[in-house]
């Protein structure tokens, strides 16, 4: 059951996440999590070290698809500034989200890789879906209640993880 949990991948942010690790895993596509794994949640368009960073990724033949909890026209003008596809108002962890990802992406399972910045929804539907999945710490601390509330589960779950052996701090 807690495997359900557990990362394939831990790390500090995205950006210390890069193209050619993704490849060795035979990975073609990413979805991706907006708030607080991009930028954080307040943040309307991406800058410039985003931009740069998905551009190096798309140079090794990565594609990007977003999928957020969040509403089409928080989710619409991020995507739209990276030209990706997007799927907003997702549910997740619900396994629909993800399967529909998949489709945009031109992928399938064992192609794709998750990353987001919560267990109980990116990492949960992840796994769910038998994707690759890679946590990272959230960009900040000023989130929604319903996130905070999460949050308290989700340090739970992680020194679980970590006392168990299957989950490492992240690099």
């Amino acid at each position: 059951m807690l495997k359900l949990f557990c990362p394939n991948m831990y790390v500090k942010s995205i950006y210390s996440i890069n193209p050619t690790d993704l490849i060795s895993r035979n990975i073609k596509g990413i979805i991706v999590d907006l708030d607080n794994t991009l930028v954080p949640w307040n943040v309307k368009k991406p800058n410039k070290k985003l931009i740069n960073w998905f551009t190096s990724f798309l140079n090794h033949g990565i594609k990007f698809c977003i999928v957020s909890n969040n509403n089409e026209s928080r989710v619409k003008l991020f995507a739209d500034g990276l030209n990706i596809p997007y799927i907003y108002s997702a549910i997740k962890p619900s396994k629909r989200s993800f399967k529909k990802g998949i489709v945009l992406l031109g992928t399938d399972s064992p192609n794709t890789a998750v990353i987001g910045d919560q267990i109980l929804t990116d990492i949960l539907g992840g796994n769910r879906v038998g994707i690759f999945t890679i946590l990272v710490k959230p960009m900040c601390q000023q989130e929604f209640w319903w996130t905070k509330l999460m949050r308290k589960f989700e340090k739970r779950i992680i020194y679980s993880l970590m006392k168990k052996g299957l989950l490492d701090i992240p690099k």
